[in-house]
């Protein structure tokens, strides 16, 4: 992959940078990376410390990393270039990790004056990220839908119309929604009811932020366009480090109204890095054909799926509407010895949860073998 121009972002367009141009083109592995083996667990490759080290001297060598300064220009702003052409928005900001990005979007989509910000309960913005939200932007958050992946419409409409009568108004200003939920084993916000909700949202001046930090795995999934999901939203996050492999960072996208400045709030809140090129010259390796990529991935874990199928020791659990993880119970055969068996024929398994099962998670690694051959090990391990 060479670098990329602004104006072969704009003329590839999001179609082209995701599933066209870029839909046939392969990530090389990184050097030294041991491309034998499948993994089992995560949604990346799990690149090593000096795996990545590698890549990054590799990309250098080859005249790939332009150098940024304080998280401008150079390869940052390739990155944010090719993300915006991506996801199908005007601008894209990077910053250091997600927690920042999801804040930074609902404080600007916010404005003067706060108001109050809807999402879910099961949300990493709700759970993870130490009430950053409130504590350092003033914003109330009104979480909805405990225990559930998402939230209805008519648990929107109660909030909004009773925050709009009180005694004090504070109306509702914007509403952020996750999808996947990785509390909710990567379940998504079923999409009939977001259509409803963000349609609702438009109608009354509510802001939308997507977070979507496994947004592209789950459009391998889905077959969904990204730039498609991410449209009715005024801003959309996506994670680096996840599975673009980067050793941290976000990209945070929409209007150039709202972001043009964003490097200044960014820097406010201590993320002006003097030098980002590490982070954003590894995604912007592995960004070209990525959902062509991963969906290759899916394809072999649903043929091993069904290779195992015809062998009563093993079952398997979907999660609904799930992405790219599902739970794999193997009866007969005690966990620890069939992870070391395994371990020893190049597949890595995660630890067993609760009542033995694996949660398993598809991701590129996957393409490693074929899926009569995972299976094949699988079944002799088993043994």
């Amino acid at each position: 992959m060479t670098n990329l121009s602004r104006r072969r972002i704009l003329q590839a367009g999001p179609a082209g940078l995701g599933l066209g141009l870029f839909g046939t083109a392969s990530a090389a592995p990184a050097a030294g990376t041991d491309s034998t083996r499948v993994r089992m667990s995560g949604d990346g490759l799990g690149l090593t410390v000096s795996e990545q080290a590698r890549l990054l001297s590799r990309l250098a060598d080859e005249g790939r990393i332009a150098r940024d300064n304080y998280s401008n220009g150079g390869v940052v702003a390739e990155l944010e270039e090719a993300f915006a052409a991506v996801l199908g928005k005007e601008r894209a900001v990077f910053m250091p990790t997600g927690t920042l990005a999801n804040q930074l979007a609902v404080r600007a989509l916010a404005g003067p004056g706060g108001g109050r910000a809807i999402l879910q309960a099961e949300s990493h913005l709700y759970n993870d990220s130490g009430d950053c939200v409130q504590t350092l932007s003033q914003i109330p958050i009104v979480p909805l839908g405990f225990g559930r992946a998402a939230f209805t419409l008519d648990e929107v409409k109660d909030v909004v119309e009773r925050t709009a009568g009180g005694r004090v108004a504070r109306p509702v200003r914007v509403i952020s929604i996750e999808t996947p939920v990785r509390r909710k084993s990567g379940e998504t916000f079923p999409q009939p009811e977001l259509d409803r909700i963000t349609g609702y949202a438009k109608e009354q001046g509510i802001r939308l932020h997507l977070d979507g930090a496994r947004l592209f795995l789950q459009s391998a999934c889905s077959g969904v366009d990204v730039a498609e999901t991410a449209r009715p939203f005024d801003t959309v996050y996506v994670s680096l480090y996840k599975y673009f492999n980067a050793p941290s960072g976000a990209i945070l996208a929409g209007p150039r109204a709202l972001l043009d400045g964003m490097f200044h709030t960014r820097r406010m809140f201590g993320a002006g890095l003097p030098a980002a090129w590490p982070y954003a010259a590894i995604p912007l390796h592995y960004l070209p054909g990525f959902v062509a990529r991963f969906r290759q991935a899916v394809e072999t874990s649903e043929s091993f799926i069904r290779n195992l199928g015809g062998d009563d020791r093993f079952s398997v659990e979907r999660i609904t509407p799930g992405t790219n993880l599902f739970r794999l119970q193997v009866a007969g055969a005690r966990t620890e010895t069939l992870r070391t068996r395994l371990r020893d024929q190049g597949v890595d398994l995660p630890a067993p949860r609760s009542g033995g099962a694996f949660l398993l998670g598809v991701n590129e690694t996957w393409n490693r073998a074929a899926p009569e051959d995972l299976a094949h090990r699988f079944r002799t391990a088993a043994d």
